[in-house]
């Protein structure tokens, strides 16, 4: 086993750093050849989807294993520069794999991978193209993740967002497209602001690789120094409106509770992204040592995370629809996200980013699981006014009244039934949903949010934002458990069982496993929470991101060898 770990190891190192393209690669290839297939081949297009996704998944967890091993320099450990024109920095294009963006290449991979198996067992038909799509929002998302450059992260941004203007319609109806209006509205507008922040920059600095820009902000002088700030807020403007944050996030909820589950479980990491262009570009543009720039605009960031914890908080509890709950279940992480974020500290960085993936993990399971639970609830109220017609009773064989026991007023036997099997499967997720996304003990919300709520009192001082956001961050958990309760016995308690939830494999299968990733985020707390402290400090002191960037190689042109006489 040890000549075989260390075998996996060295092809690893070897295969360092081409592997940082192959999650870009692979979903663009991909979708290229779904579509030359055209629309007949559906199932080899489902086929070609999740091994795609595995592939990425694989990927993904290489990229994390090599930049967690314990060595630095040029082998493990080290931050993966690729150079795809064999340009170097800041001339050329870079791909940059370090902590913080693997992690979230990671977290896509798990979230894509299960909503492509669960599209397949009936979403994937309700329209056309859809497995081309979710391919080239993968691409998308992990183009944006990686890049090192502002430039090229406008053009991944543009992809992701042209494939989800298709996946938010995809199964069509009037609230998909009056949604998706708002959807493509705000998003072009957000877009012009992103070009016009990015021009603004360039102009003043001549630079849009990331890294160059952290060293050339510390150098401005006093007089080009308010058009980067000018420029900075533009593009601030535009990353609020991707995360979410109030008072742009007007479209989020709707859209997100109009498109077809597996597009909304995957759309639960859009707003991640927006939160991660906000953490990479905060803490390196306006790093400790970024001079007079040292964290411009950290009071507008704290009071947009805290806005938006708010109305999420109010949201939750203001409504019963759910699918509504989830996005105000989105909302509420971007605005306690944001608000980590601006607070600045690499202690509660560490416990956001934990929260990150445990909130992303849990959201993305309630949507497909709120699939299932609409569907047989639907199938209910469907066979409800079938017997309310006058006609004869519908109930399956487990629903009969059982002889020779003791019965209600309506002849139902009052014990010895078992709870089936399915609906034993809705209830104990609904559950699980409901302890993570309100924070509860003992699942891996709950670690989140204690690592992030510890990091504000090592602080010599607490500040007033840190007293709110932690009055806040508990009143919300309080209401999203007071508004999940509160649905959950509207579904599972007071009404009668009329029909049993009929399952499938491809279904509970996803929603099983992203729920077993929150247990194993418990579990494994300790190291992962290891890995997200590396990660803020990291983020804190962005000393080896700018020099394993800017001290990139080019590879040698191969010498073609002298003609012998």
């Amino acid at each position: 086993m040890t000549e075989i770990t260390g075998l996996l190891d060295r092809l690893l190192e070897l295969s360092m750093p081409h592997l940082v393209a192959v999650p870009i690669l692979v979903p663009m290839l991909t979708a290229a050849l779904m579509l030359l297939m055209g629309e007949q081949r559906r199932r080899t297009k489902a086929a070609l989807s999740v091994v795609s996704g595995l592939i990425g998944l694989m990927a993904a967890l290489a990229l994390l294993r090599w930049v967690n091993a314990t060595d630095t320099g040029s082998g493990p450990g080290s931050i993966g520069v690729y150079l795809p024109g064999n340009w170097r920095a800041p001339f050329g294009i870079v791909l940059v794999a370090d902590r913080l963006s693997t992690l979230m290449v990671a977290l896509t991979a798990v979230v894509a991978f299960a909503a492509s198996i669960y599209s397949t067992s009936r979403w994937d038909r309700a329209g056309v193209h859809f497995h081309p799509l979710l391919q080239l929002q993968l691409m998308g998302l992990n183009g944006a993740f990686l890049t090192g450059d502002l430039f090229n992260l406008f053009v991944f941004f543009e992809v992701m967002l042209a494939a989800s203007y298709g996946l938010l319609l995809h199964g069509s109806g009037r609230l998909r497209v009056q949604a998706g209006l708002h959807y493509i509205a705000i998003n072009l507008a957000a877009s012009s602001l992103f070009l016009i922040g990015a021009a603004l920059l360039y102009g003043v600095t001549g630079t849009l690789n990331m890294a160059d820009l952290s060293v050339r902000i510390a150098q401005l002088n006093d007089g080009d120094r308010g058009l980067v700030h000018a420029a900075a807020a533009i593009l601030a403007t535009a990353f609020f409106a991707k995360a979410g944050a109030w008072p742009l996030n007007f479209w989020l909820v709707p859209a997100y509770s109009a498109a077809v589950s597996p597009v909304s479980a995957v759309f639960a990491l859009l707003t991640k992204l927006g939160v991660y262009t906000v953490l990479r570009l905060w803490s390196l543009l306006f790093a400790p040592d970024a001079g007079a720039s040292v964290q411009f605009g950290q009071e507008v960031l704290i009071a947009a995370g805290l806005a938006t914890l708010f109305v999420g908080a109010l949201g939750i509890v203001g409504t019963q629809r759910l699918s509504n709950l989830a996005g105000y279940s989105v909302l509420i992480s971007a605005g306690t996200l944001l608000t980590a974020v601006g607070l600045g500290q690499p202690a509660v960085w560490a416990g956001a980013l934990y929260y990150l993936l445990s909130s992303t993990l849990a959201v993305s399971a309630f949507f497909l699981l709120i699939d299932m639970i609409e569907r047989w609830r639907n199938a209910g109220a469907s066979i409800a006014a079938h017997e309310s017609a006058g006609n004869a009773p519908f109930l399956s064989e487990d629903l009969r009244p059982f002889d020779d026991v003791n019965l209600d007023d309506e002849q139902q036997a009052l014990y010895g039934r078992a709870i089936p099997a399915g609906v034993a499967f809705l209830g104990l997720s609904f559950i699980a949903c409901t302890l993570l996304l309100a924070g509860l003990p003992p699942l891996s919300g709950f670690v989140g949010k204690f690592v992030m709520l510890s990091g504000l009192f090592e602080a010599p001082q607490v500040a007033a934002a840190s007293w709110t956001f932690l009055a806040l961050l508990l009143a919300s958990g309080f209401l999203t458990l007071i508004a999940l309760s509160r649905t959950g016995i509207r579904h599972f308690w007071t009404q009668p069982l009329t029909s049993m939830p009929a399952l499938r494999a491809l279904e509970v299968l996803p929603v099983a496993a992203l729920l077993a990733a929150c247990v194993a985020l418990t579990i494994e707390a300790e190291p992962v929470m290891q890995h997200a402290s590396d990660t803020a400090v990291g983020l804190h002191t962005p000393t080896a991101y700018r020099d394993a960037v800017m001290g990139a190689q080019q590879i040698a042109n191969p010498v073609r060898p002298e003609a012998k006489p």
